[in-house]
C-alpha cells in the first residue's frame, strides 16, 4: 500500500471512530438532569368556570389553529363516572374556556389527539356499569363520530381494549392505539384503519424490544415513525407503522407523555422517576430532538424534592405535555391536579 493510500484509510478508518463516538453520545448523554431551562412557568393560566376546580389533568394537544389548547381532566377528581361535568376542554390562546364535551360519556378519561381535521379523540381508560374501554372520535362541537370498542367490556381481541391509555391518528388516517394501563390490562399498540377496521396488533407485557410495561402515550414524527411511551420499561421505543421496532431511547427519562411538533422537537414529561424506579433521573419535562435523540432543555419538576421512594404512580410533575405553534409547552398534572403552561424566557 502506498504512502498516499494509508493516509486515506487511516482518514476513513478517523472518520468511522468519531461517527461512531457521536453516535453512541446521541444515545448516552452523561447527566440526564444537566440541560438547561429555557422556560418560566405561566401558573394559572387556563380560566375554569366559577366553582369548577381542577381534577386529575390526563393530557393535552394543540388544535389545528397552532395556538388553542385541548385538555382532558377528570371531572373535578380522579374518576367521571358519576360526574355531569364535561371532561373534554378547549381553550383559546388567552387562556379562555371556549368550549366542553362529553358529560356523562366517559368513566377515566386519558389519551387525547386533535387529527388534521381538527376532530377530537379522547381514550376512555376504564370501565364502570357498562361504560369505558373505548376510543370516541368528535367533531369540534362534540358530536361523537366514531366509535372504537365495546362500551364497559374489556379484552384483548379486535374489537375491544383494556384500558386504552392513548390514540394516534396517521396523516394516512390509519389509527393508533396504545391499549393497557397496568397489571391486569393490555400491553400492545391496535392498528386500525380511517374508517376503524382492524388491521393489526403487537406487543406483549415484557421488556425485550416490542413488548410494553404500560404503553402510556403516543407520537408520531416527520417521518411516520411511531413513539410509544413505554413508562413501566423507562423508555421510549420507536416502530415504523407497520410495528417493526426500530430503536429505543432511555435518554428522556420514564415517560409519561410523549409529543412530537412539526419541526421534530420531541417533548417527555417524565413524573414518576426516583431512586427506585429510574435511578439518576429526575422528574420534569426533557425536551430534544427526534431526529438525532439529544436532549437539549430540561423543565424539572414543579415539587423541588419530590420523595424517592414508591410514591403513588400519578406521580407529582406533568404526565401529559403539548407545545404550540410558538413554543410554548403545557404540562397536563395527574398528582398535583393543574395544569401549567412554560414560556422561553
Amino acid at each position: 500500500m502506498s504512502h498516499q493510500k494509508r493516509i486515506v484509510f487511516a482518514l476513513g478508518i478517523a472518520y468511522f471512530v468519531v461517527a461512531g463516538i457521536f453516535a453512541a453520545n446521541a444515545h448516552a448523554q452523561t447527566d440526564p438532569n444537566s440541560a438547561p431551562n429555557p422556560y418560566r412557568t405561566v401558573e394559572n393560566w387556563a380560566k375554569l368556570p366559577d366553582g369548577r376546580t381542577w381534577g386529575q389533568v390526563i393530557s393535552a394537544d394543540i388544535d389545528r389553529d397552532g395556538k388553542s389548547v385541548w385538555v382532558v381532566e377528570r371531572c373535578g377528581g380522579i374518576s367521571c363516572a358519576n360526574s355531569n361535568l364535561a371532561p373534554v376542554l378547549k381553550f383559546d390562546a388567552s387562556g379562555n374556556l371556549v368550549k366542553s364535551f362529553g358529560a356523562g360519556m366517559i368513566v377515566r378519561p386519558h389519551g387525547l389527539f386533535i387529527d388534521k381535521n381538527n376532530n377530537v379523540w379522547v381514550t376512555d381508560g376504564d370501565g364502570e356499569a357498562g361504560k369505558g374501554h373505548q376510543v370516541f372520535e368528535f367533531s369540534q362541537d362534540g358530536k361523537v363520530l366514531l366509535t372504537l370498542g365495546k362500551a364497559g367490556v374489556a379484552g384483548d381481541a379486535p374489537d375491544t381494549f383494556n384500558k386504552p391509555s392513548d390514540v394516534l391518528i396517521a396523516p394516512s388516517g390509519d389509527i393508533f392505539v396504545a391499549d393497557g394501563h397496568g397489571p391486569g390490562s393490555n400491553a400492545r399498540i391496535v392498528k386500525f384503519s380511517a374508517d376503524g377496521t382492524f388491521i393489526k396488533a403487537w406487543g406483549k407485557q415484557g421488556t425485550a424490544p416490542g413488548e410494553f410495561n404500560n404503553p402510556h402515550s403516543l407520537a408520531m414524527d416527520s417521518k411516520g415513525r411511531l413513539f410509544v411511551a413505554d413508562r413501566g420499561n423507562s423508555r421510549v421505543q420507536i416502530f415504523d407503522q407497520d410495528g417493526t421496532f426500530l430503536d429505543e431511547w432511555r435518554q428522556f427519562g420514564r415517560p409519561s407523555g410523549v409529543f412530537i411538533d412539526k419541526n421534530d422537537v420531541l417533548y417527555v414529561a417524565d413524573s414518576e422517576s426516583n431512586a427506585a424506579r429510574n435511578p439518576g433521573f429526575r422528574r420534569g419535562i426533557r425536551i430534544g430532538s427526534a431526529r438525532d435523540s439529544n436532549v437539549t432543555a430540561f423543565i424539572p419538576d414543579p415539587v423541588p424534592n419530590p420523595g424517592q421512594g414508591l410514591e403513588p404512580t400519578n406521580g407529582t410533575a406533568a404526565e401529559g405535555v403539548a407545545a404550540d405553534d410558538a413554543g410554548n409547552v403545557y404540562g397536563a398534572e395527574v398528582g398535583p391536579r393543574n395544569f401549567k403552561r412554560y414560556v422561553k424566557k
